[in-house]
């Protein structure tokens, strides 16, 4: 009896450790569709803080701008108006690549 108790047990270890790589193998060719927890968060919440960043430099260049736009001291009206039309150019540029700053990631 005691032969044939081990030859069970072994037999039942043996078919035991084939259940048990069957079953990794499995798991590891089915295919995953499901995101991490808190993937969705994490991707509004880096969507946030990109919005943050764009509104925060409009901002800064809508301040430059005003500035810039300015007549200076003893600054002749042809002098400034040449100023001012490349000036709005260079903030039109500005603010179009800020824009776009957002699409291109």
């Amino acid at each position: 009896m005691n032969k044939l108790a081990k030859k069970l047990m072994i037999f039942s270890m043996v078919g035991l450790m084939q259940v048990g790589l069957f079953a990794t193998a499995a798991e590891a060719a089915a295919p995953r569709h499901d995101d991490p927890p808190g993937f969705e968060q994490r991707d509004e919440h880096r969507h946030q803080e990109m919005e943050k960043e764009k509104q925060r430099r409009i901002h800064e260049e809508n301040e430059r701008h005003e500035k810039e736009m300015k007549r200076r001291p003893f600054e002749s009206k042809q002098h400034w108006h040449e100023r001012q039309r490349q000036e709005n150019e260079r903030h039109e540029r500005a603010i179009h690549e800020i824009m776009e700053m957002g699409h291109r990631r």
